[in-house]
């Protein structure tokens, strides 16, 4: 049984589900700031998606995962989707606009750290999302889960931050470190999507995995990992693409005769 089975069963209501409301409400409170004379409004799509994603990630929370494909949909949720719509909130350039001038600089400061620069490459989040899926699934770990509540939100919360942290790699719009050139960031992206197909492979024929479960419920957790997986990285391709900026070449100096 998992950790939001257990929850539901017992009558009670997980109290990680009201952190993306108490999110969005600090974010949105950023947001109204940016309307005062004087400062640049906010783009209100930045906001909707934000507030989109501080929902599926409260769904995520609050889904009875209670067999394989209901852990899969709850993955999906948690992992992917709700963490490409916060990204695409851009919360982090919100935060800069509304501290003052001196936090902002020394935090552009922190952001170029090269401890920074190696944690936010799309290569080490593509091994914190695609290399955890593969650790939980291919060793004693998912079955840990269903008997250790406390075990099972860490990795919950492992999908949420490593989803958000390869999300914002690929396509992030806030400022960060020096990030790789897009046709680096489509190949990771596209050994993400070999990654997920491969384990769903496994998990259909039930090779290799250590995952407790019946063959039915194997094929269709295999399903929802490939068919969903494929969207949600579509959608964060799509993401890439609209959030490019073409870097210009510098002009010509001229120089006088």
């Amino acid at each position: 049984m998992s950790l939001a089975h257990a929850g539901h069963a017992a009558g009670g209501f997980p109290a990680a589900a009201l952190v993306p409301p108490v999110l969005f409400w600090v974010y949105l409170a950023a947001a109204l700031r940016q309307r005062d004379p004087g400062r640049p409004g906010w783009d209100h799509r930045r906001t909707a998606s934000f507030g989109l994603g501080a929902a599926l990630l409260a769904a995520g929370l609050l889904l009875t995962a209670a067999d394989l494909p209901g852990h899969m949909a709850q993955h999906l949720v948690l992992g992917m989707l709700a963490p490409l719509a916060l990204v695409l909130g851009a919360p982090g350039t919100l935060a800069l606009r509304t501290v003052d001038r001196r936090a902002g600089r020394a935090a552009l400061r922190l952001l170029r750290h090269p401890a920074l620069q190696v944690l936010a490459h799309p290569v080490t989040g593509l091994l914190l999302t695609a290399g955890g899926l593969w650790l939980l699934y291919l060793t004693p770990l998912y079955r840990a889960t269903l008997t250790h509540p406390a075990l099972h939100g860490l990795v919950l919360l492992h999908f949420v931050l490593s989803g958000y942290l390869f999300t914002w790699s690929i396509a992030g719009p806030d400022p960060g470190p020096h990030r790789p050139r897009v046709p680096v960031r489509l190949v990771v992206l596209g050994l993400g999507v070999a990654a997920h197909a491969v384990l769903a492979q496994l998990l259909y024929a039930g090779l290799l995995v250590d995952v407790p479960a019946t063959g039915d419920e194997l094929r269709a957790g295999a399903t929802v990992m490939y068919y969903g997986g494929d969207l949600a990285e579509i959608l964060l391709a799509l993401a890439l693409l609209v959030t490019w900026r073409p870097e210009r070449a510098p002009r010509p100096v001229a120089v006088r005769a």
